[in-house]
């Protein structure tokens, strides 16, 4: 599946090295004008409202690391593998420190060294992004199996 991809200047568009487009934002803020996703992953500690767009539901409470490991792997995973074509976003309530931290195993999957990893979604994304140290731990950690 081919879709008009995100612009990539637009506001919290990160380019993976591969080239992929991932927008992150915050679910507090209002819904950027313009394209919607046709997929997103929700980092909340409870479910998010439904959206019009096919979605995944990680439970992530906030400043802390995912509930379920292995199914974060894997709905990233099937992020990464979607941005290749469609415009995937991944959203917390604030878009730092979760959606950083997500952000930042994406560009794992994508080839960046896990110990660099915070240090390009804070230069691409957002300085502030990634917000703990356990959460910068599960970046550097996300490459092990």
């Amino acid at each position: 599946m081919s879709v008009e991809q995100w612009d990539p200047a637009a506001e919290g568009v990160l380019r993976l090295p591969s080239g992929r487009l991932v927008r992150g934002r915050g679910l507090r803020r209002p819904l950027p004008e313009g394209l919607t996703p046709t997929f997103a992953v929700h980092l909340l500690g409870r479910r998010p409202p439904p959206v019009a767009w096919e979605s995944r539901w990680l439970r992530w409470p906030d400043f802390r690391l995912p509930a379920d490991r292995p199914a974060a792997r894997g709905v990233l995973g099937e992020a990464w593998n979607r941005a290749a074509g469609e415009r995937v976003e991944v959203a917390c309530a604030g878009g730092r420190g979760r959606t950083g931290t997500a952000l930042a195993c994406l560009a794992v999957l994508d080839g960046v060294p896990a110990d660099e990893a915070v240090g390009f979604v804070r230069r691409h994304y957002h300085p502030g992004a990634v917000e703990t140290p356990w959460q910068r731990r599960y970046v550097r950690q996300f490459a092990r199996p």
